[in-house]
């Protein structure tokens, strides 16, 4: 028995050293994870804590002189301000093309020209047959002259009753006779000169002159082709003016309301886009056009094209100035803080002479057109319109020499989507806070500056 007992106690004894060893060994990779979790976990928290740290700091700029502008901007294309089809007036081959697309032609210049067999026999014709009535004219001359002396002898014989009255008579009606013949040839002469006049008008439309001077844009007929003129006039050519180029501008129906004929208006061309072809506003088409319930209204303004540069069809990036200042001090619109409901009327009062002067700039570059709505009504949309041209009061944050910050309400002019004109309030070179620097985070996106367009309540709107 004691023998058993002591080999029982050796293997127990033994056991427990193999059954820890087992127990470290199954917990090992769990104690790994949670160490390396750990190591995570330190680093997210200093990477917060240091990103954390930087945020909040304010973004400081300083009020800069520069131009600024507020327009509608819009897409157009240009077309010429003349152009004409021409076309033929009468059937046939056409024979010879004396000019090719691109010439610059004169008005009266041959262009083109048709067979004329046909129209030139007409003529022919005609001239022969008004030799005909001509003819029978002098013929009818002479017997009514011939009747005319048998009625005269007849009415002496009669005096002298040396003939009868029946004979008389006679002679009398033959004279009338030939006086109406006589007419009625007249008339066929009148009829077949008219005939023969119209078929050397229609002989006369087998050349085709240029009714303009300009360039030849399009030739859709080939020399050779018969042309049929008996249900419409085909086309030859087009001749346009390319002189004077009229840019035909897509403006949406929410901002046709900010338009104003006679305000100034440019546009650049996409192989071009540093030059700058200005006019005005002329014309807004009453009738939009509807793409996909899109609201489009055409807008139209000339440009001067003497060196022929703009051609037909041009892309054109169109941009009609509301308002303008020039050589202005400008800050970022993220550093204005307008209050709501604040008119710059409120503070006529205070500064008389700033305001004149803000009204003044306010109306730059709209051109005298404010009077006409070019055919619409002056409802709430334009009232709107002209509200956004008007000086606004508003408030910068400030920041002095010494560090210190001051609130200060300024006059605000005319604004774009990024800059804005100080009227009054502010000197160039004085420093203000446009926002602060936010911090940014792995899956987050950066959080907008206070001030920036399209936040309610701050700056940013036009």
């Amino acid at each position: 028995m004691n023998v058993q007992s002591r080999i029982r106690d050796l293997d127990a004894t033994g056991a427990r050293p193999k059954s820890r060893q087992g127990w470290v060994a199954r917990h090992r990779a769990s104690a790994f994870l949670l160490l390396l979790g750990l190591i995570a976990l330190a680093g997210g928290y200093y990477w917060y804590t240091a990103g954390s740290s930087a945020a909040g700091k304010p973004v400081i700029v300083a009020a800069t002189r520069a131009d600024v502008e507020d327009v509608v901007t819009a897409v157009g294309n240009l077309q010429p301000l003349t152009s004409v089809d021409v076309g033929a007036q009468v059937s046939g081959q056409l024979e010879s093309l004396h000019v090719q697309i691109g010439d610059d032609v004169q008005k009266g210049q041959l262009l083109a020209e048709i067979d004329s067999s046909v129209m030139a026999a007409k003529v022919d014709a005609d001239n022969a047959q008004l030799q005909n009535y001509q003819a029978q004219l002098a013929e009818k001359q002479a017997q009514l002259a011939l009747a005319q002396l048998q009625a005269e002898r007849q009415s002496r014989l009669m005096k002298d009753n040396a003939t009868s009255q029946d004979a008389l008579d006679s002679a009398e009606a033959a004279a009338k006779t030939a006086v109406a013949q006589v007419k009625s040839v007249q008339a066929q002469i009148q009829q077949s000169e008219s005939s023969l006049k119209a078929d050397k008008a229609t002989l006369s439309y087998s050349k085709i002159y240029a009714p303009m001077t300009g360039t030849v844009s399009a030739i859709p007929a080939k020399q050779g082709q018969t042309l049929n003129a008996n249900q419409s006039a085909p086309l030859i050519l087009t001749i346009a003016d390319l002189s004077t180029m009229t840019v035909f501008t897509q403006v949406s129906e929410a901002d046709v309301a900010k338009l104003r004929l006679g305000m100034d208006a440019y546009f650049t061309t996409l192989g071009n886009g540093n030059r700058r072809y200005t006019g005005k506003l002329r014309q807004i088409l009453p009738t939009p056009t509807v793409t996909n319930n899109v609201v489009l209204y055409t807008a139209l303004f000339d440009v001067a094209n003497p060196n022929k540069q703009l051609m037909t069809q041009m892309t054109a990036q169109v941009f009609f100035v509301r308002a303008a200042a020039q050589n202005a001090v400008i800050v970022p619109v993220a550093a204005l803080r307008y209050t709501p409901g604040a008119q710059a009327g409120g503070r006529a009062a205070q500064a008389p002479q700033q305001q004149g002067a803000a009204d003044q700039g306010a109306r730059a570059g709209r051109g005298g057109g404010g009077g006409r709505r070019g055919g619409r009504g002056a409802g709430g949309a334009g009232d709107a319109a002209e509200a956004g041209l008007r000086p606004r009061a508003a408030t910068v944050t400030v920041v002095k020499d010494d560090g210190t910050q001051e609130t200060r309400d300024v006059m605000v002019g005319v604004t774009d989507r990024v800059n804005a004109q100080i009227i009054s309030g502010l000197e160039e070179g004085e420093q203000v806070i446009a926002g602060q620097e936010v911090a940014t985070t792995r899956g987050a996106r950066p959080a907008p500056r206070p001030g920036q367009p399209g936040i309610p309540g701050v700056g940013g709107f036009r």
